[in-house]
């Protein structure tokens, strides 16, 4: 382990601002709907009530998992936000350990750091404490944050080990991805896939009641974990053994390969290019038609999943007949209902296909940082081409991905109610009303990548920052212009109602001004340069 301390000190100076940043808002989150529960429901029988009709429906519990104890502060701030901090937890766990172990490789700096007096060990022993420390920290300063307004100390430790413990495990996924490719870009993918598929998971189990493959997933130890409910704290012990093996099984299959090269050798290309292989978009197009294919799918699935779970939303209504009556008012009954759980689903496919359009267009970066920017711009490629196909790439994509999204929740929606073609082009409309939101990011990050190249991860802060203005902006009782800031707080009303298409313009609007002017920097500065 010679020379592990020194690589932490190293990664901790690297990471010096992002890292508090992942820490804070982690908590911010915890601490702030905590705070707005507790002034929300202040009473036992408003936060049961809260509990019996909204928390019970096997739709919501897909989101946010079961209500364990509906009578307490701690109970809610659980059910609301164990999810969203836990997956934000192992989101900060796979870049942390990406970036100091494959990225570290892919760029050479690991060799120049291991012809030093540096074991083989090192890089990867420093991103574990790293990210582990993260995780602890985290841990302890739930504790505090919940315990400082009053919630039960037990509980509160509870809520942060189960946090910390799904960091922790998705620490050693990383580390066990990187292992695999040699691209940083695939493990993360690689990692990224893998919190998907234990969403999906928990989400099944919890809508469909299976605690078999609820116990698949880390997100659903975190849910049972049950802070504030009856803790059981021997699940603290799966996360630590769980996340040590997976470690460990990194560890042995690092002493078996070359350094920079991954288990799974990359796939060599054709000798020769086709004839369609003439441009920078269809380069573009090539290079990230892989990660489309499966963001799809994954879009597929997840839509699916969703329209199945929408028509059990009028579960509600009937163990509700006061919550039935107004909405007999509003329109049809539990069809109304249906159709606002589906608008907040597609709504959150929106905020995630925004990852897409930043990942598709950072790309610009990684092939620029990879030196592979470079011979093809020194032919007669001008810079604004190659730009320009990446960006339209981003943006065709997740146009794409959005629609894959809705078509399939309209089909599974329609099949369960007997219309599935015109529920199938409702939902498809729908969701592409969401594609304009999505596009600003993709035109944030463009602005980023061609002004200022060093801080492109300020591109995934605005995501972040519009995922929680957005999902918990109207718990959290922050001024309309604050909420205002995300694009996709702008995006009209779709389903049981015309859409008004001037917000979209003015989105769209957005997007080009500033994917225009990410063009324009990237024309006047260097290459590998500010």
């Amino acid at each position: 382990m010679t020379g592990t301390l020194t690589l932490v000190r190293l990664a901790l100076r690297r990471d010096r601002v992002v890292l508090p940043v992942w820490i804070v808002t982690i908590i911010g989150l915890l601490a702030a709907s905590a705070s707005a529960i507790a002034e929300l429901y202040p009473q036992a029988a408003q936060r049961i009530a809260l509990g019996v009709t909204i928390g019970s429906a096997p739709a919501l519990q897909a989101l946010t998992g079961p209500v364990f104890d509906a009578t307490s502060i701690g109970g809610l701030t659980a059910w609301r936000t164990t999810t969203m901090a836990s997956v934000l937890a192992a989101l900060m766990s796979i870049l942390v350990v990406t970036r100091h172990t494959r990225a570290e490789e892919e760029t050479g700096r690991a060799e120049l750091v291991g012809a030093c007096a540096v074991s083989r060990h090192a890089p990867l022993a420093s991103a574990m404490l790293v990210a582990g420390g993260a995780n602890l920290l985290i841990v302890l300063l739930i504790a505090i944050a919940l315990a400082g307004q009053g919630l039960p100390a037990a509980g509160a430790l509870a809520f942060g080990l189960a946090v910390g413990g799904v960091g922790w495990t998705f620490t050693g996924v990383a580390i066990l991805a990187a292992q695999l490719s040699e691209h940083a870009r695939t493990v993360n993918g690689i990692a990224a896939a893998t919190l998907g598929l234990a969403f999906l998971l928990r989400a099944l189990g919890d809508a469909a009641k299976v605690e078999t493959l609820t116990w698949l997933s880390p997100l659903g130890w975190a849910q049972r974990m049950r802070a504030f409910a009856g803790e059981r704290w021997w699940v603290a012990a799966l996360f630590a053994v769980t996340g040590l093996v997976l470690m460990t099984v990194a560890a042995l299959l690092a002493s078996r390969r070359d350094l920079g090269a991954g288990l799974v050798p990359a796939r060599l290309g054709p000798p020769g290019a086709a004839a369609t292989f003439r441009s920078p978009l269809a380069l573009a197009w090539r290079l990230q038609r892989g990660g489309l294919l499966g963001w799809a799918i994954g879009f597929a699935v997840v839509g699916a999943m969703f329209g199945a779970l929408a028509y059990s939303v009028g579960d509600i209504v009937r163990d509700n007949p006061q919550l039935a009556e107004l909405l007999a008012r509003m329109g049809d009954g539990a069809g109304a209902l249906a159709d606002t759980f589906l608008a907040a689903e597609l709504g959150l496919l929106g905020l995630v296909a925004g990852g897409f359009a930043v990942q598709a267009t950072l790309r610009l970066q990684g092939e620029e940082s990879a030196i592979r920017a470079e011979p093809v711009l020194a032919t007669a490629v001008a810079r604004w081409r190659w730009t320009a196909g990446h960006l339209a790439v981003a943006l065709g994509g997740s146009a794409l991905i959005l629609a894959a999204g809705g078509l399939t929740a309209g089909l599974a929606h329609g099949l369960r109610i007997g219309e599935p073609i015109r529920q199938a082009a409702r939902l498809l409309g729908a969701a592409l009303v969401q594609v304009p939101a999505t596009w600003t990011l993709a035109g944030i990050a463009m602005l980023l990548f061609g002004l200022l190249p060093r801080l492109t991860a300020l591109a995934w802060a605005a995501l972040v920052a519009f995922a929680l203005l957005g999902q918990l902006g109207e718990l959290l009782q922050l001024d309309e212009w604050v909420r205002g800031l995300s694009p996709f707080v702008h995006v009209p009303p779709s389903l049981g109602q015309p859409v008004d298409v001037s917000p979209l313009l003015w989105l769209g609007v957005v997007t080009a001004a500033l994917s225009l002017a990410g063009i324009a920097a990237f024309q006047r500065r260097d290459l590998r340069g500010d």
